[in-house]
């Protein structure tokens, strides 16, 4: 996923943000179907509708996060948009624990984000509007993996967001006649592919609650990468901040198991 990031970056310099989202749509698209191949069945009725507003939601949370990052600093954008999934677990929180465990993972995020009040508003709205979004890929992410096709949903998910946001593709420009679209198609297999099949495996296993929490450890991660691979250092609230997040994932109540369903 972070290696996708950076990747979107530099796209920037030869693509709208928006258009990078979408180029990262249909990579994941082009891929997942090329996988999955996903039956007849898949592409009719309800099971067609929930894959196809969960990968509309999704699209839209990368468009409205790639926006956010092109006027905030990345920090303060990661740290808005985790407002989300906090809000999601909040609601799961049926104890006194739980809700200290929300407390010590939102701060802990914040302090590993390095949140600056910098940027435009314009930016602000952007990163709230991906949490609103992260939020919605939860509750919906939830729903394909219990009750739809799961990694087929996604594949046909990608596919519907891929058509309903296209008029996005005006603003990839030059990156039609360069090696960069591969990039793009790298992004699309990086950042969504990957994690987003993963994704599906957590959610059928846990509840949705539990689930937002445990996206807190990927700011964490980050930090891990970046000192394994890339010796960078974390400051003291950075690190105090780690210790915060595992530790309130630490402390949250498992929750009630949900029942499986197929890959």
């Amino acid at each position: 996923m972070y290696a996708g990031a950076a990747v979107a970056v530099g796209l920037f310099s030869v693509a709208s943000p928006a258009g990078v989202a979408w180029l990262r749509c249909l990579g994941a698209a082009a891929v997942l179907l090329a996988w999955r191949r996903p039956p007849r069945s898949a592409w009719t009725g309800r099971t067609f509708l929930l894959a196809g507003a969960f990968g509309v939601v999704t699209a839209g949370m990368n468009v409205l996060f790639y926006e956010a990052i092109a006027r905030l600093p990345l920090g303060t954008a990661v740290a808005l948009e985790f407002a989300g999934p906090v809000v999601v677990a909040a609601f799961g929180s049926r104890t006194r624990r739980d809700v200290f465990a929300l407390l010590l993972v939102a701060a802990g995020v914040v302090a590993i984000a390095d949140v600056r009040l910098e940027g435009s508003l314009l930016g602000v709205l952007f990163a709230l509007g991906a949490a609103a979004a992260w939020a919605g890929y939860i509750l919906l992410g939830k729903r394909v993996a219990v009750g739809g096709n799961g990694i087929d949903g996604l594949a046909v998910g990608f596919a519907v967001g891929t058509v309903v946001l296209s008029p996005l593709a005006l603003g990839t420009g030059a990156v039609w006649s360069s090696p960069r679209l591969l990039l793009g198609i790298g992004v699309g297999v990086l950042s969504t592919v990957v994690p987003y099949a993963l994704d599906q495996v957590v959610l059928r296993k846990a509840g949705q609650a539990r689930f937002a929490l445990l996206l807190a450890l990927l700011p964490v991660t980050a930090g891990l990468i970046g000192f394994l691979w890339l010796r960078q250092v974390p400051a003291l609230p950075e690190a105090l901040g780690t210790l915060a997040v595992v530790a309130g994932v630490a402390l949250r109540s498992p929750g009630k198991r949900d029942d499986s369903a197929p890959l």
